[in-house]
């Protein structure tokens, strides 16, 4: 029997991994087995000691990964897949492609790094500390992707066919259009990955809004992330300005941790517009990670998927790694020399739910400081150093130390690139038809239940929610 089983992403906002199997009985050794992402578990411990198990299906016997986009929840674990003895195709979009080739080896070399900070100050509780792959790893991995254009079919085996429509999610991000045919009967599956907003209501909009609609599936495999809340429809502008020059009147800095890819280029859009307007103070702006000058240039290289927002930015603003009073910090002593400033400033680092990264050094240098302000402007998932942060506690532990928490928190749900509920119905409501069955996967228990309930109320769909390593046949 066809089946697909969730070997991530079930019960948790991370660590994507959707297997099918076209075996045509129930040993799973005869057929094609293809995996749609292939992402790295973040968040509480019991998850993020599954990155280090071997692949629940071995890898040599995986045959294509299908790539929906470049976020570590995503594609994260790619290089631990080939290092335990996957060597098939791997398939993107090309911008997707460009962005991995920096977020896959950056990955590796900070994981290296944070190893090695480990076993200096002893503050592992394994000895040695040891990354999940390294940056040679991470690097080895890039030979085996292969690039498709959107709309592109991609015949897999004479049973699977494939190509990527448009999510709207961040840079390249696509869902994957499946066709299976067994036994002389031919279904059409649908995985969305990371939705993109359908509204577009968020400034500074780096892509083109909406995904594709009008879609056709007969099995829907959909994120849940924001399934239990809604996005603030007001313009955050104003008050950020505000909370930024209260920072600076009391000789604080503004520390924001953004994910590296289209959350960082968004935001320093929107800073650039406010200190244009005066309506915050002209003070020097640091954009803290090692891949941020690559990520600028892939995203100035790709204008196809531009809004039009983004183009007129360009247009008048021209490339941020030329504007006066930006500093992009590329090397360790680049960013060793920004926590040497007494001075108001912003900082802007990676990773955006401060699981690692240079951010964590930031945070544990100006956490403990009620003069400085840390703003969130994406979703942290629970049990993340964000999410600790975020929640109001009065300590976090950075580096295996316990850092006070006496900065000003603030946090701005407007900058997500992911549909809420009320988006998901617009955007469900342009199918066609129903799916026979929709399961839910990438959310935590809450937001996917949720979601499941609010779609049977009011689509009457058949939905449900999936557990981690559940298999469900393809009818």
């Amino acid at each position: 029997m066809a089946y697909i089983q969730f070997l991530g992403a079930a019960g948790t906002v991370t660590g994507s991994k959707h297997l099918i199997n076209t075996s045509p009985d129930d040993s799973g050794k005869n057929g094609l087995q293809t995996l749609i992402d292939c992402g790295m578990f973040q968040g509480p411990k019991e998850w993020r000691d599954r990155n280090w198990q071997d692949s629940p299906v071995p890898a040599r016997e995986i045959d294509a990964v299908v790539l929906t986009h470049a976020h570590l929840d995503h594609c994260g674990w790619i290089p631990r897949l080939v290092k335990q003895g996957f060597r098939g195709p791997i398939y993107a979009t090309s911008s997707t492609i460009d962005l991995c080739g920096i977020i896959l080896p950056d990955s590796g070399h900070l994981q290296e790094e944070d190893a090695a900070f480990y076993n200096k100050t002893k503050s592992s509780k394994h000895h040695p500390a040891l990354p999940l792959y390294t940056f040679e790893e991470a690097q080895e991995c890039l030979q085996y992707f292969r690039p498709l254009g959107f709309e592109e079919s991609k015949q897999l085996s004479p049973e699977i066919s494939f190509r990527f429509v448009r999510s709207a999610h961040i840079l390249g991000s696509s869902m994957v259009e499946l066709k299976l045919t067994t036994n002389g009967q031919s279904r059409q599956l649908l995985f969305t990955g990371d939705i993109g907003r359908v509204r577009d209501p968020d400034p500074g909009k780096v892509l083109r809004s909406g995904p594709t609609e009008g879609e056709i599936a007969d099995v829907l495999v959909m994120e849940s992330t924001y399934g239990n809340r809604q996005h603030p429809t007001n313009d955050p502008r104003p008050e950020l300005a505000a909370l930024i020059r209260k920072t600076v009147e009391r000789g604080g800095s503004v520390i924001v941790p953004a994910f590296a890819v289209e959350r960082t280029q968004k935001f320093l859009f929107i800073l650039k517009q406010l200190m244009e307007a005066g309506q915050i103070p002209r003070i020097p702006l640091y954009c803290d990670s090692p891949m941020a000058i690559k990520a600028v240039q892939i995203f100035l290289k790709h204008t196809e998927e531009y809004s039009e927002e983004t183009r007129q930015l360009i247009k008048q603003y021209g490339s941020p790694l030329n504007w006066p009073g930006v500093t992009f910090a590329s090397t360790p002593e680049q960013s060793k020399k920004i926590n040497e400033n007494r001075f108001p400033l912003i900082i802007i680092s990676s990773s955006g739910m401060v699981t690692g990264g240079r951010i964590q050094h930031h945070l544990a240098q100006r956490l403990p400081d009620p003069k400085n302000t840390v703003i969130f402007i994406g979703f942290q998932a629970p049990g993340t150093r964000g999410a600790t942060i975020k929640s109001g506690a009065p300590e976090v532990k950075i580096f295996g130390q316990i850092v006070p928490i006496r900065a000003q928190v603030a946090a701005f749900e407007q900058f997500s690139d992911h549909a809420d509920p009320p988006e998901l119905l617009q955007w469900l409501g342009t199918f066609p038809r129903k799916p026979a069955v929709t399961y839910l996967v990438h959310g935590e228990p809450a937001a996917s239940t949720q979601l499941r309930d609010t779609m049977k109320k009011e689509l009457g769909w058949d939905v449900e929610v999936v557990q981690w390593m559940q298999k469900v046949e393809i009818k």
